[in-house]
């Protein structure tokens, strides 16, 4: 667990050299985030505690799980429809990603990991389906 101190200068600095952290011990790239030493509250890439707006902010290390609270398909400035979806991870922090199959294919409420790819042209996180969702068509 890393601590950042008080200094915006140096969150700054902290929160932009690891958002997506390179493999780890288990060959598996990871997802930081902050978690307020005040109130607890976990956020992504932020500089202040959207709660408390506290600065005493610690890093640390997701599981990389989570489910999609919201997923919306995009057609412009891309070749093919792309998804754009809010995951909420099992740490309590929503993050902008993209779930890797078919764009109509992901669902409210379907489970997601994190991928070991990421969105070369955007940087955004990339997430893989845990497992096809059951759906009856009728």
């Amino acid at each position: 667990m890393y601590h950042h101190s008080g200094s915006v200068a140096q969150q700054a600095a902290g929160s932009a050299t690891g958002v997506l952290e390179p493999k780890g011990p288990d060959h598996a790239e990871a997802m930081l985030f902050q978690r307020c030493t005040w109130c607890g509250t976990a956020m992504y890439h932020r500089l202040l505690c959207p709660v408390c707006q506290g600065s005493d902010l610690c890093t640390e290390r997701s599981g990389g799980v989570g489910t999609v609270r919201h997923s919306t398909v995009l057609h412009r400035n891309t070749p093919a429809a792309r998804n754009v979806s809010l995951i909420e991870m099992a740490e309590g922090f929503v993050v902008r990603g993209r779930v890797m199959g078919p764009p109509i294919g992901v669902h409210s409420g379907d489970r997601v990991r994190l991928s070991t790819a990421k969105d070369p042209v955007r940087g955004e996180p990339v997430f893989q389906l845990v497992d096809e969702p059951y759906r009856a068509w009728t």
